[in-house]
């Protein structure tokens, strides 16, 4: 064998051991993929909020080390995506707001490389019409990497709503939410019809807010769940209730949430029992604020 040939045949052996590795990579992730489901629905399941809490980082990091193995598994990233932005907004946003923006941004990073995986190209770079246009070629196997890509994104434009060039963010992920509407509006419990409900309740309506279209909105969301999962009470009385001034159905929402069954929804325990935290620290306000 010549000195060609000889290193000719490395390089093909060594290209041929990097594909067998890429392909046992992949293989162990999706053999994984499984495991991952179910720990999402046992974590969903929890009652207790402080083994929840302690157990997110492992479960974090556990994904990281996968999307290691596999980075361009756009099934990863999304679980990545909702795995940020549920330490966040459960475990973060109350008490530690700088730390909370960080992992939605974390959380929003993995998302948009999750929608650039499936086609949606530079989210964050280009115009909203051309977003627009780009969110018209997605389907339903689409919708949870635009569903936790939005989430991760309009909470880190709300934690920085005193800056304009935040705010001006927002009608990216507000057009993704749409497009979930019209893809399936019952994704993850109606929730877009949450954030619909928050959109056009948390603000007047010489600012664009529509406290009619927040309630339909509202309505929907409960009618999806069997009116089971607390969390639009929540987010009716700390948005709408409170751009209206109305005391009585923030009170009486808010008391309703923490006077709740703690099985009132099984499946979705652990979102349910941090309903009930966020609504005693709420009403501990409401003097505050009416």
């Amino acid at each position: 064998m010549n000195k060609f040939t000889l290193s000719k045949f490395i390089a093909i052996s060594l290209t041929l051991l990097t594909l067998s590795a890429c392909s046992m990579n992949k293989m162990m992730v999706d053999m994984s993929l499984p495991m991952i489901e179910g720990g999402i629905e046992a974590m969903n399941a929890e009652p207790d909020l402080q083994l929840a809490e302690d157990s997110m980082p492992a479960n974090i990091s556990m994904l990281n080390g996968m999307i290691q193995l596999d980075p361009e598994n756009v099934r990863l990233h999304t679980y990545a995506a909702q795995a940020y932005y549920g330490l966040s907004y459960g475990f973060n946003e109350d008490s530690d707001i700088k730390r909370a923006g960080k992992f939605y941004q974390r959380g929003l990073k993995h998302g948009l490389i999750a929608l650039e995986l499936s086609g949606l190209k530079n989210a964050k770079d280009i115009n909203p019409d051309e977003l627009e246009v780009q969110l018209q070629k997605l389907d339903k196997d689409d919708v949870a990497a635009l569903f936790w890509t939005a989430s991760n994104w309009a909470k880190w434009v709300d934690l920085n709503r005193d800056s304009a060039e935040s705010l001006i963010q927002l009608p990216k992920p507000t057009a993704m939410m749409q497009r979930i509407l019209e893809l399936d509006e019952t994704f993850y419990y109606g929730s877009a019809h949450m954030y619909f409900g928050v959109f056009y309740g948390s603000r007047a309506p010489m600012l664009g807010g529509n406290f009619e279209k927040s309630r339909q909105h509202f309505d929907r969301a409960r009618e999806i769940t069997d009116n089971k999962l607390l969390v639009a009470d929540l987010l009716q009385a700390q948005y709408l209730a409170r751009q209206m001034f109305d005391q009585e159905d923030f009170h009486q929402r808010l008391t309703k949430i923490i006077d709740a069954p703690e099985d009132l929804y099984p499946e979705l325990t652990l979102l349910n029992q941090i309903t009930k935290r966020k609504a005693k620290l709420l009403l501990s306000q409401e003097k505050q604020w009416f």
